[in-house]
């Protein structure tokens, strides 16, 4: 029989529904068609895999179900409610972000005709606010169901994924927008707010 400790099983459902949420704002977010592709990086679909492996350790490397990380009362509820928070939050930053590049948006590393530098948005806090929005959503994961160990491991693999996709992604917008794309960089974080 499984004993249900109410912040941590509130916390799994909070993360669980944020989960759908999220899926529905990366696969079934109506794109409006397209432009062609004016060039691809490949190498971002290592990162994407990296990223993807990362999920996996935080759902499979995991404590009880509907258990606290830790067995303090007072931490048990903050850890709740920031995975509650980091939850919803993750989601709407996300959301936010594909709903800003329209049709540029697409999970490899590419440009279209016509491409252009957003610097709007969630693209004004972080360059790539999508990976910060994916990382939310792997600390919510890992808070609600992961043992420790396991979150620890799978924040190491997603940051190498990230950093893959980010250089790949990078690389290619240096290439199309030079100086100007140098300069934005400068001002906005990569991935992390006011950090990195």
């Amino acid at each position: 029989m499984i004993h249900l400790d109410f912040w941590p099983t509130l916390a799994f459902v909070s993360m669980a529904l944020s989960w759908l949420a999220f899926v529905i704002a990366f696969f079934f977010n109506k794109k409006p068609p397209s432009p062609p592709d004016k060039k691809r990086d490949p190498s971002s679909i290592t990162g994407i895999v990296l990223q993807g492996v990362s999920y996996g350790i935080v759902w499979s490397v995991r404590r009880t179900w509907f258990t606290p990380m830790f067995p303090n009362r007072s931490l048990e509820i903050g850890l709740a409610v920031l995975t509650m928070v980091l939850a919803v939050w993750s989601v709407w930053f996300c959301s936010a972000a594909i709903r800003t590049l329209g049709e540029q948006w697409s999970l490899a590393a590419r440009v279209v005709e016509g491409h252009k530098l957003v610097t709007k948005g969630p693209y004004s806090i972080v360059r790539n606010p999508i990976y910060t929005g994916m990382f939310g959503m792997l600390l919510a994961t890992g808070l609600a169901v992961s043992h420790w160990i396991g979150l620890v491991i799978a924040i190491v693999i997603f940051a190498i994924g990230t950093f893959i996709r980010v250089r790949s992604e990078e690389r290619l917008l240096r290439e199309m927008f030079g100086p100007v794309f140098d300069a934005y960089a400068r001002k906005v974080p990569a991935v992390i707010p006011f950090l990195i």
